[in-house]
């Protein structure tokens, strides 16, 4: 059974995106959220920082970052912390995201993320030999959630040829206020500007294929109710802004490429050959 209806699979393949109101239900989204504060609960921090911002991705990154492809870690907030390093609000509300295995590794994001109505949009948008490659559960915390800039999946997540599509499910409303997507449409047909790649030497830097700015002007607000879907093509830039209201914006993300794409040693993201990515 087809899940997109011939208009919708126009307009994602016109506009490098798509939102699905109403994709899962309140109660699922809700069984999410306590998983996400089950295992934060759970995390302790003690000796370990990691901070994840997407301002600093050309410096040398940390193992922490580097080595989570397989595994859940979890990750700060940019604005979390005290000149002395110590932590400005409690830990649960201080956690950027989780990543990057959860689809993996948990029973229940694992449940969620192989329902077979994810799998039969997979099918629906012509992903051939389609693997989750990545899961992110991200908090947009209250007051200091972090900015992230403007960016195409594909420099992050490379394949050739390009065959990447995110799902963005939004477990609360998103609004401008606190933080919701924003989308440049039809810009998944402006190319790749960049790559990611790792440089040999245990750190990151970028390949610039297209040095000019994205007209941001240009983007496009995505405000949806809990439980909708965002469906993003590997090339559609999107950012997301800091959340500076009193109200969070949870959001669950997976990343679904093409097995028989070539994936680059190089790409940050790498698997254990003991996980390999795996289907539906």
């Amino acid at each position: 059974m087809e899940i997109l209806s011939p208009e919708q699979l126009e307009q994602y393949f016109r506009d490098g995106f798509l939102v699905m109101e109403g994709f899962v239900d309140e109660a699922s989204c809700d069984v999410l959220r306590t998983r996400a504060e089950e295992l934060v609960s759970e995390f302790d921090p003690a000796g370990l920082v990691s901070i994840f911002s997407t301002h600093e991705q050309s410096r040398v990154t940390d193992d922490y970052f580097l080595t989570s492809a397989d595994k859940i870690r979890f990750f700060f907030e940019e604005d979390a912390f005290n000149p002395d390093g110590t932590l400005i609000h409690a830990k649960e509300r201080s956690i950027n995201k989780i990543g990057h295995a959860l689809h993996d590794l948990d029973p229940i994001f694992n449940r969620f993320s192989r329902d077979k109505k994810i799998q039969r949009l997979i099918e629906d948008i012509r992903i051939p030999d389609p693997r989750l490659i990545q899961s992110m559960y991200i908090f947009k915390q209250p007051s200091i959630g972090g900015e992230v800039t403007c960016h195409q999946d594909s420099t992050f997540l490379y394949t050739e040829p390009t065959d990447i599509a995110g799902l963005w499910f939004a477990l609360e409303d998103a609004t401008i206020e606190n933080g919701c997507l924003w989308a440049l449409p039809g810009g998944h047909r402006r190319g790749l500007k960049s790559r990611w790649r790792r440089n040999g030497r245990g750190g990151m830097h970028f390949e610039i294929f297209d040095a000019s700015p994205w007209p941001e002007n240009e983007l496009v607000p995505l405000e949806v109710a809990k439980g909708s879907l965002v469906l993003l093509h590997g090339l559609i830039p999107h950012r997301s802004l800091a959340n500076k209201s009193p109200r969070s914006r949870h959001a669950y993300t997976l990343h679904v490429i093409n097995g028989s794409s070539h994936y680059p040693e190089d790409n940050w993201l790498q698997l254990s050959t003991s996980m390999p990515s795996r289907g539906f």
